[in-house]
């Protein structure tokens, strides 16, 4: 056995990872669940329990459980650095680990087919299990089962997750569960450190999130043409095609995207963050491929491409994160849990909508290293998408029982896709795109929708694209309202020149929600130079008042009674 590792000198904590081990040493629970932000630094925390139990002797093996082959590497590395010496090459067919390590790093898969060989490895030596992002191991009943079976023995389970919910019913093992006054069964934490909390301790970024609608034009498998814009109100079945349509790589809209994209990273790189590095989110590997075609067009570099059954996928994250290379696409390998800092611009190209893959796709963007970074994400103005971006502070629990909705188009299908890496043929049999036109529909920062429709390519555009990329969060609110400031005078300067050349023609139900909305914008701006409070929550009271979703979603009769409700506060 190598030395037993000890707390060394400097090994600092931030105050919530204090309080919280202040919490997990006072309690000295078996089963200990951690939720905190992605970005948050979960595996310091954990690393630091493993050091304080082996110091005073209540584990002599630590076994860490992770959801991919590449995190295996990344924990053993960042235990490396504080002593601890995890073997990350175990396999089930060792049966035994070798005894110059510490302990092991495997993952839910390897518990999940071999749960015998890690039980008796738990039972033998006093361990300590850190699961991280626990939740997957609900990913399958085998899963799940497994890692019961294994680690039950264990002297103490500590469970980490950044989303700690799920999209299915399926127990989470280790985790409680309490049900509440309206039936359902929660998950309950022992300690949670949530991303509100992280922003204003500066310990993660702001995300700035720059939807993107626009007119898009489909042939259906019947052979009838159908045309729509995306981010209007729509049936299911018709968002799902629009949205399907505007992702097609061979259209205008995702160059648009790209474009835009790869010119707001620029700013950044140039404005303080000269290393930043974009990702964009592809559904499948045929998507992904031909995202990074776009990219080389549009760039003049070569984008990384990584896809998790390549062979040498972790050593090219690997490469991108220590390097000064402009764009990865990936499908699911960078979903969760990679750790690369530098991510600072993101392209949300998926049709994957859950709550869950949303919250970990953005957690790759959120991770603070130097003052005042702000992170941009660009989405597609798809009600579901637009509503997750205005309430990303807010905190989910797993809940067993609640009533299932699919927002997104075959995400069932999606998930799957997500998992196994398929081109998703049965997709694209559906449907055929023919165009698809990209136009900024609005900005969101922290619950609070801004600016009025802009052209891709023109200075109103323009103006959100060079936002400065080291700000407070307070700064962002401020600099996007005077921005939409801006944006109204200079429309209410062209009104009466228009005016005089045509009349007015009857608005259609889009136009109108974009009136309601730039109108309700405006009144949430004076509300917060005379009372100071930030546009999130004077949003969030109208919501509470009014009801209804984030103003993004609204219909039009929400926004006439939110516009009535301000105009009397």
């Amino acid at each position: 056995m190598p030395p037993r590792p000890v707390v060394q000198a400097g090994q600092t904590l931030r105050v919530w990872q204090r309080k919280a081990l202040m919490e997990y040493l006072r309690g000295k629970r078996e089963d200990f669940l951690t939720v905190a932000t992605p970005g948050a630094g979960k595996t310091t925390f954990a690393l630091r329990i493993a050091l304080e139990l082996f110091g005073d002797g209540t584990i002599d093996n630590l076994t860490v459980v992770t959801p991919t082959e590449h995190l295996k590497k990344q924990w053993a590395d960042a235990a490396a650095r504080v002593g601890i010496d995890l073997d990350p090459g175990f396999r089930n067919a060792d049966v035994h680990a070798a005894s110059d390590f510490h302990g092991t790093v495997v993952t839910y898969a390897q518990v999940g087919v071999a749960p015998a060989v890690h039980k008796r490895r738990t039972i033998t030596r006093k361990t300590l299990v850190v699961l991280d992002e626990i939740h997957h191991a609900g990913d399958s009943k085998s899963w799940g089962d497994g890692v019961k079976a294994a680690f039950e023995p264990a002297v103490r389970r500590l469970m980490l997750t950044g989303t700690p919910f799920r999209s299915d019913d399926n127990p989470i093992p280790f985790v409680q569960y309490e049900r509440g006054a309206d039936g359902m069964a929660r998950s309950r934490s022992d300690t949670t450190y949530g991303y509100a909390e992280a922003l204003a301790d500066g310990v993660v970024r702001p995300v700035i999130f720059l939807a993107y609608s626009g007119e898009t034009r489909w042939r259906t498998s019947a052979g009838d043409e159908l045309a729509a814009r995306l981010g209007e109100p729509m049936t299911q079945d018709l968002i799902a095609q629009a949205w399907r349509t505007a992702l097609d790589p061979t259209g205008d809209w995702m160059a648009q995207v790209l474009r835009a994209a790869d010119a707001r990273l620029q700013v950044l790189r140039t404005g303080g963050m000269p290393d930043a590095g974009g990702l964009v989110i592809a559904s499948d590997q045929t998507a992904a491929r031909a995202y990074a075609k776009v990219l080389g067009e549009i760039t003049g570099e070569k984008a990384v491409v990584v896809l998790s059954d390549d062979q040498g996928s972790s050593g090219r994250i690997a490469t991108f994160a220590a390097s000064n290379e402009r764009w990865m696409v990936a499908v699911r390998m960078v979903s969760e849990g990679v750790d690369i800092p530098r991510l600072a611009v993101g392209v949300y190209a998926t049709s994957a909508s859950t709550p869950l893959f949303f919250a970990q796709a953005i957690g790759r963007f959120v991770r603070a290293r130097g003052t005042n970074e702000t992170a941009t994400v660009f989405v597609p103005s798809v009600p579901h998408l637009l509503e997750l971006a205005a309430e990303m502070e807010a905190q989910r629990n797993h809940v067993l029982g609640a009533p299932k909705t699919k927002e997104g188009f075959e995400d069932d299908l999606m998930e799957r896709a997500q998992r196994e890496e398929k081109a998703g043929d049965d997709l694209l049999k559906r449907f055929e795109a023919l165009s698809a036109t990209a136009e900024l529909d609005q900005v969101i920062f922290d619950g609070a929708t801004f600016g009025l429709p802009a052209q891709t390519g023109t200075p109103e555009e323009e103006e959100y694209l060079g936002l400065p990329g080291l700000l407070t969060a307070d700064q962002v609110s401020a600099l996007l309202s005077k921005r939409q400031a801006e944006q109204v005078a200079a429309e209410k300067r062209r009104a009466p020149a228009a005016a005089t050349i045509a009349p007015e023609a009857p608005k259609t139900a889009g136009e109108r929600r974009i009136v309601l909305r730039r109108q309700l914008n405006t009144l949430v701006a004076a509300h917060h130079h005379r009372t100071n409070l930030p546009h999130g929550k004077i949003h969030a009271e109208l919501r509470r008042l009014c009801g209804g979703p984030p103003s993004a979603q609204a219909t039009i009769e929400q926004l006439e009674e939110r516009i009535a409700t301000i105009q009397t506060m």
